[in-house]
């Protein structure tokens, strides 16, 4: 079980740099993932609903949908050190709550792969 729960990505600038990770595309979402140079620190989650999703009220129902799936299932899965955006789709307001935390639960698991650039 994992002893520190993820804190929350706040700043632009925090979510730009996550934007140069791995990304994981989903049914109801897409999760952007990148390392820190801190490997040792709690993982940090920030989301991303943008206004092709519906009006305020929709944005904030969906990411009140995830931030609980986050902090109910998904916390443990995360691994230190690591940067998480979830971007929301439409289908995460409708989906039932199961089959969004294990999409959610099965991309964030997911062992980060590193790239290996072809420059010497």
């Amino acid at each position: 079980m994992n002893e520190q729960k993820p804190l929350r990505l706040r700043k632009r600038a925090e979510f730009l740099a996550v934007r140069a990770g791995e990304k994981r595309r989903g049914a109801y979402f897409l999760i952007e993932v990148n390392g820190r140079a801190d490997q040792d620190g709690p993982p940090r989650v920030g989301f991303t609903v943008t206004k092709k999703n519906g009006n305020a009220v929709v944005r904030n129902r969906i990411k009140r949908r995830l931030r609980e799936a986050v902090r109910v299932n998904v916390a443990d899965d995360m691994h230190p050190g690591t940067d998480y955006v979830i971007v929301a789709r439409r289908d995460a307001l409708n989906a039932p709550f199961a089959d969004l935390t294990r999409e959610l639960s099965k991309r964030v698991s997911k062992k980060t792969q590193t790239r290996r650039s072809s420059k010497p």
